[in-house]
């Protein structure tokens, strides 16, 4: 256990998390992180802080959510920058384990949301939502915090976890946060730094494909198809995004809308961009 000064405390381990809980058993907020801390994290953190008696931000580049052609040896990190910008806001606790210590070589557990993630982001990448749903577990199963903030541009990934702690009677409350960007619309992410000068320019495209159907669907376009083409209509004009998906879903099931929407719903899309994968999305709210 390690102390930063200014009351933030830096754990490496799960036994180190045990100790620290029971010397601190206040209303917590937690937010999980990889790391490479940006403001989108950043204002999680900042609400924590605002809502809850103490704020514990977890770091761990998660090995069981990285798939075979992701490269989990290059994802972005910077401990040092992280932990100063957790000690300015004023941080309770940060949390870094070991690989080792979060999957000892015996490790045999894993947890499987089912039907939501059979699509989307599952199928693109097999295996990532049972990394995801298996370390969010092992988090609130060690620190029973009372508040867990997550950004909404994941959205299934946020979806996931919402049915996770349903369905496992979890009493942690999961709360969702608006989605933090660029000046030019581009949704912040830690791998966004892997983009050239040339792939910035053009990735804010994506966000501003979502509010070309997100204005027809505010001027009365109802059509689940004609949506989807809006979006693809933008994306195909430029060379470089190589589409994934454009989905239009129902906002808690995630199963496509066929015909008109009836409902809320999500308008969905990932792209790969030279070496990073964007994902973002709108709420269409009827």
């Amino acid at each position: 256990m390690q102390d930063f000064g200014d009351s933030l405390v830096c754990l490496r381990s799960p036994d180190e998390l045990y100790a620290w809980r029971d010397t601190n058993p206040f209303e917590l907020g937690l937010v999980p992180t990889m790391g490479y801390l940006h403001q989108g994290h950043l204002s999680l953190v900042k609400r924590s802080c605002d809502e809850n008696a103490q704020t514990i931000v977890s770091i761990f580049v998660n090995p069981t959510q990285f798939d075979m052609e992701e490269d989990l040896e290059v994802y972005p990190r910077d401990e040092e920058r992280d932990i100063a910008a957790l000690t300015k806001l004023g941080v309770d606790a940060v949390y870094i384990p070991t690989i080792e210590s979060m999957y000892p070589s015996n490790f045999d557990t894993f947890v499987q949301v089912e039907s939501l993630t059979e699509r989307l982001e599952g199928d693109s990448r097999p295996g990532h939502f049972r990394g995801v749903a298996t370390v969010v577990t092992k988090l609130l199963s060690a620190m029973h915090p009372g508040r867990v903030y997550f950004g909404k541009k994941d959205a299934q990934q946020l979806r996931v976890i919402q049915r996770l702690v349903e369905d496992l009677n979890i009493s942690s409350k999961i709360i969702p946060c608006e989605t933090v960007r660029e000046s030019d619309g581009l949704a912040l992410s830690s791998r966004n730094v892997y983009l050239s000068a040339t792939e910035r320019r053009i990735a804010p495209v994506l966000y501003k494909s979502l509010l070309k159907a997100q204005d027809s669907f505010s001027k009365g376009e109802r059509s689940a198809d004609r949506l989807r083409s809006i979006v693809r209509e933008v994306l195909d004009k430029e060379s470089l995004f190589q589409v994934d998906y454009v989905s239009l879903a129902d906002e808690t099931t995630l199963v496509e809308v066929k015909g008109i929407l009836k409902k809320h719903s999500l308008l969905m899309v990932a792209v790969q961009l030279g070496d990073v994968r964007l994902l973002d999305n709108v709420e269409l709210v009827l």
